[in-house]
């Protein structure tokens, strides 16, 4: 019995094999387009995209032609290859504008769009990029089901901006050109002032301010100290009990210290 069950498993196997291949083989569209929606609707994008890439551009204007377009643009969707889910997405929905898909597909172009965005520390075209096309898409379907989603991927993205942002003024710090952090840390906080993190780039310009200061010729040393002030009064303005407490009113007793000696 269990003989019989295997030898009908293969020759199902080989017969769909069988068809794929003619369908691949075949000049007639319909039959790719047959063969190219049991792939899809089997979950066998691959191949399904194979026999779409081959009738897309016969398709265009055709009766059926919107749900191949739709099955297309998914089927890259499902296997990941988001530049080309995108744009066929977005292609879909400026071609397809009356569709019972279209929210979804430009919910779906621009999620695609998201999904490229890399890591901070890289190039972030992709992701002002996706943050554009989130933005289109909550403008015009503002009572969409999919609006959490598209909110909570623009915060993501908006975060990483954010903290690549961070980092580069943060890094000038690192490299003791305290004068450009304080700078560069300055014009962070104005551009982001709700950025989670302000609270690290407040101490970071504090210490950038106290290590300047320390650092200066005694005409400057001053004016310098009392910036450093300013800085830690606005860290603790911002949180009273910043987890850079200790450190910051270490700097605090040396500032005030040094500034003594201003008052002689």
């Amino acid at each position: 019995m269990n003989k019989i069950i295997y030898v009908f498993l293969l020759a199902v196997l080989f017969s769909s094999c069988n068809e794929y291949q003619r369908a691949i083989k075949s000049e007639d569209v319909a039959v790719k387009f047959d063969v190219a929606t049991k792939k899809y609707e089997a979950g066998k994008y691959e191949k399904a995209i194979r026999l779409f890439e081959q009738i897309a551009p016969a398709y265009r204007g055709k009766p059926q032609a919107e749900k191949m377009f739709y099955m297309f643009a998914q089927s890259y969707y499902k296997t990941e290859q988001y530049y080309l889910s995108g744009y066929q997405f977005e292609s879909f929905v400026a071609l397809y504008p009356k569709s019972q898909k279209v929210e979804e597909a430009a919910f779906l172009s621009a999620k695609s769009y998201a999904q490229l965005s890399p890591v901070y520390s890289l190039d972030q075209a992709d992701t002002d990029k996706a943050i554009t096309k989130l933005q289109s898409f909550i403008n015009t379907y503002p009572n969409s089901s999919y609006m959490p989603e598209a909110n909570e991927m623009i915060k993501g993205l908006r975060e990483k901006l954010e903290k690549k942002a961070f980092e580069i003024a943060k890094q000038y710090n690192t490299i003791s050109d305290f004068k450009t952090a304080i700078k560069a840390l300055d014009n962070f906080i104005a551009e982001y002032p709700g950025t989670p993190f302000k609270e690290k780039a407040l101490y970071y310009k504090l210490d950038s301010c106290y290590n300047l200061a320390i650092n200066s010729v005694p005409a400057k040393m001053q004016e310098r100290l009392n910036a450093a002030k300013v800085a830690y009064a606005s860290l603790i303005k911002f949180n009273a009990n910043t987890e850079y407490k200790k450190i910051a009113d270490d700097m605090l007793v040396r500032i005030d210290k040094d500034l003594q000696q201003f008052s002689k």
